[in-house]
């Protein structure tokens, strides 16, 4: 998977998890692609990682965020709810 191997890419993070509407299964075509990032990793880091997932050929555009820069209650409750782990291989 394309998406793997970007994660592959950077050791710092440890853990990547799909939310939103494309992992409630409430998607259309165009939503964005949500991933929160578990590991060392700040919001610069963040979007260069979604940057590089932008140059990946598919139709989607991501959303990255650093889960411990989410500073809504409600949204980090649902990330652990409904979050997909699409990356779980433990790096480091």
């Amino acid at each position: 998977m394309q998406l793997r191997r970007v994660f592959a890419r950077h050791p710092e993070v440890k853990t990547v998890k799909l939310f939103g509407s494309r992992a409630k299964g409430t998607n259309t075509a165009n939503s964005d692609v949500d991933l929160a990032l578990w590991g060392d990793v700040d919001a610069l880091q963040a979007e260069a990682i979604a940057a590089e997932l932008d140059e990946l050929p598919t139709p989607y555009k991501y959303d990255v965020k650093p889960f411990d820069l989410i500073g809504l209650p409600s949204l980090r409750e649902h990330i652990q709810r409904v979050g997909i782990v699409v990356s779980p291989e433990e790096k480091g």
